[in-house]
């Protein structure tokens, strides 16, 4: 089965082999549930044996649920010709160089566990020493290691004798002296592999007394299930939404009496729309993940939370107790994938939902997952705004791969507009090494060398840089080579295949192209690569996000569509904020001041607007979806992009405005915007309010003077520029 990767697995791959050449032991994974964790190290494990020889993967999973199976069994699917084994298959025919071998650490550790008895362990123990005396090298990965962390899980670690432990857990504990590769939650939301939000007591009243938390919860929970249900039957999504409801470990009254409410409303065992999966209690599970799948509600305690992939489960209610917190966010983890990988651009079908009156349970997840997590109300467009239209455009729906003879024009534009290189290749080599590039035709390593009498980042800074050479080995550092050019890669989207083709074509001699850069020979190419791998990063990264390098802005067909703001929308909100105003010149009723999610440049500009006599009234636009106003533009490499500003702002002269904000300036001017595209959306948003006579611009704040200013004719980095205004002038 071919699977594209999402970018941020394409990076964490890259982490993960650049973590593998550092000196530490331990690596942290840190990574959602919902992120394709084991689609992320089983490819990783793939690309690592290509190039490490004598290596053995050793997969440890914890106890229940086969776990160790279900990853095995991906590995085979996603990864072609993959070697793969289980504890049988070890016992039998022991390791073999690049096996990747799947074992649950409690079939080892367990007393009572006959999966191993003594005799069969000595055995074990052998075919370790026999792997290690025949110069195999085993690498560990512990998965879900928040629950691995026993001496017992520790001495099997140690039998391995292994140099480097990867651990993986959405929430890792805290390792001395550990690489941390922590995946961005908002990066696996934007590639729509798991809901954008999820709702705790969406609806709920200020104060609430219950007669009865059962039936109260689960009124609202099966409520929102049918909700759910109809809206995808609308999309002819064939997705039955499944309830998860989590009671206390040790209450068999609390059992009976939500198996007793399921009843009443006719959800029962016997007409398989109630499951049940307690260690002593299992029905109506079979295909229970299949997506219309019969069961509408799910029974479970603690155990399930580890492991178990359900994605059309989008609603948990959870009936009071006293868990520990790391578990709750495991069982949060369970409702937070989309069923098919994807975003549906509908808030309610785009968000999961959290029904409970624990307030501790509900105070824990908030703060672990921060504005992940929110209080929500629904909200209705003011009569008076339901006719304003504006013309939204959308991308065509074909797939653009990224264009390696593209990607090379821009790579060698960028060089020619960066270090103004010529057709002179001679001249080119001297230009680029007066930049920092290296030449030399050995591998170098720089170290420190001298004295300090306290050990601090200043007094080392100080010491004297050593630079230490090694000839080249093709065979040695020809892994190196392949690993460089892959992170190389990795960063801008591109397969090893086609950046490796690009990078021939810049520098190697021999090889006919218009777009060379220097002409070296092939061992000089894999120290050039190797020695300048961060510079070459850094200068292909900028190549792709440099707007004057457009190479063609012939965008291949939009569609144009007016669209008016949608009637109304799920309201985000921290109910815990210390102000709760309603800002009345949104175009929503009930929009208050504690809006969420929204970063310190909205929060000032939706201030402004509240404030600014000037202004009649403003929308806040969604950041996906065709019901959002959106902008297309094309990358370098030819790829459609869309851009959703961030505000649709009415002024007292009957104009719009249309109103992107980015990060500020600090006191000093330095910039805070961490969007490389920001130069490129200004062209692209000038250029569309040109078209249709708006107004519009770029916000950002001015830290010194702690005033916002606007740019509206020309964009520029410097916040001393005439380019900025302020704009309590201009607005």
């Amino acid at each position: 089965m071919d699977i594209t990767l999402a970018n941020f697995q394409l990076n964490a791959i890259a982490d993960l082999i650049a973590a593998m050449e550092q000196p530490n032991r331990d690596i942290v994974l840190k990574s959602c549930t919902g992120s394709g964790k084991t689609i992320i190290l089983t490819h990783f494990m793939d690309e690592y044996f290509k190039s490490n020889h004598k290596t053995v993967f050793i997969w440890l999973t914890p106890g229940k649920g086969n776990l160790e199976e279900q990853s095995k069994e991906k590995m085979d699917r996603y990864v072609h010709g993959s070697q793969t084994k289980l504890l049988s298959d070890i016992m039998t025919a022991g390791f073999e160089e690049n096996d990747a071998c799947f074992i649950n650490w409690e079939k080892l550790t367990k007393k009572g566990n006959n999966a191993l008895k003594d005799s069969e362990r000595t055995n074990f123990i052998e075919h370790i020493r026999n792997a290690l005396d025949n110069g195999l090298c085993f690498k560990i990965i512990v998965d879900e290691s928040h629950q691995n962390d026993t001496i017992k899980a520790d001495d099997i670690i140690e039998l391995f004798h292994s140099d480097k432990i990867i651990r993986c857990s959405a929430t890792p504990k805290n390792y001395k002296n550990a690489i941390l590769i922590d995946i961005p939650e908002e990066d696996v939301i934007a590639e729509g592999l798991i809901k954008k939000l999820l709702i705790i007591n969406e609806n709920f009243e200020q104060h609430i007394s219950v007669d009865d938390q059962i039936t109260f919860l689960l009124d609202k929970a099966i409520a929102k299930q049918r909700e759910l249900h109809s809206e995808y039957l609308n999309r002819n999504a064939e997705i039955n939404p499944l309830i998860i409801v989590q009671i206390p470990n040790k209450s068999d009254a609390l059992l009976d009496r939500v198996e007793e409410y399921f009843e009443s409303k006719r959800i029962t065992y016997e007409n398989n729309l109630l499951a049940i999966w307690l260690s002593d209690k299992k029905q109506n599970l079979e295909d229970i993940e299949e997506f219309n799948a019969t069961p509408i509600a799910v029974i479970i305690k603690q155990a399930v939370a580890t492991g178990w992939d359900c994605p059309r489960a989008q609603i948990l209610v959870k009936l009071r107790d006293n868990m520990s917190e790391v578990f709750e966010i495991q069982t949060i983890g369970r409702i937070r994938r989309m069923p098919e990988a994807k975003h549906y651009e509908s808030d309610l079908l785009d968000s999961c939902y959290l029904y409970t009156l624990d307030e501790k349970f509900t105070e824990s997840v908030k703060l672990s997952l921060g504005k992940g997590a929110l209080d929500a109300y629904k909200v209705f467009l003011k009569p008076e705004h339901r006719s304003f239209e504006i013309i939204s455009e959308y991308k065509t729906d074909v797939p653009y791969p990224r264009d390696a003879k593209l990607s090379l024009k821009v790579i060698y534009k960028y060089f020619e507009k960066q270090y103004h290189i010529t057709k002179d290749t001679a001249k080119n080599r001297v230009i680029l090494e007066a930049h920092g590039y290296s030449f030399s035709e050995d591998i170098i390593d720089y170290t420190k060398s001298g004295s300090v009498n306290t050990i601090s980042k200043e007094n080392i800074a100080e010491l004297n840089d050593i630079s230490i050479h090694e000839a080249l080995n093709t065979h040695k550092h020809g892994k190196e080579y392949h690993h460089c050019v892959a992170e190389i890669g990795y960063k801008v989207n591109l397969d090893y295949n086609s950046i490796n083709a690009i990078m021939r074509k810049l520098f190697l001699d021999g090889l006919c192209c218009e777009t060379k850069i220097i002409k070296i020979r092939t061992r000089e190419l894999y120290a050039f690569i190797i020695n300048n791998k961060y510079l070459l990063i850094e200068d292909v990264r900028n190549a792709m996000a440099d707007e004057s390098l457009q190479l063609s802005l012939t965008i291949p067909k939009i569609t144009e569509k007016p669209i008016g703001f949608p009637l109304e929308m799920i309201f985000t909100y921290d109910g815990s904020a210390k102000s709760q105003a309603e800002m009345t010149k949104n175009v929503y009723k009930g929009y208050l001041s504690s809006a969420e999610k929204r970063s310190m440049p909205e929060k000032l500009l939706e201030r402004h607007c509240e404030n600014s006599p000037n202004i009649q009234w403003f929308y806040k636009n969604g950041d996906k979806g065709i019901e959002y106003f959106s902008i297309v533009y094309t990358d370098n490499f030819e790829k459609q992009k869309s851009f959703y500003p961030d505000y649709i702002v009415g002024d007292s002269d009957g104009s719009t405005w249309i109103i992107e904000t980015k990060g500020g300036f600090t006191k000093s001017g330095d910039s805070e915007d961490i969007d490389k595209y920001t130069a490129k959306k200004f062209l692209v948003l000038k250029n569309y309010i040109d078209k249709y006579h708006l107004h519009g611009g770029i916000v950002r704040q001015d830290k010194q003077s702690g005033e916002l200013c606007i740019c509206t004719e020309t964009y520029s980095d410097d916040i001393k520029s005439e380019s900025w205004k302020l704009l309590s002038e201009v607005l």
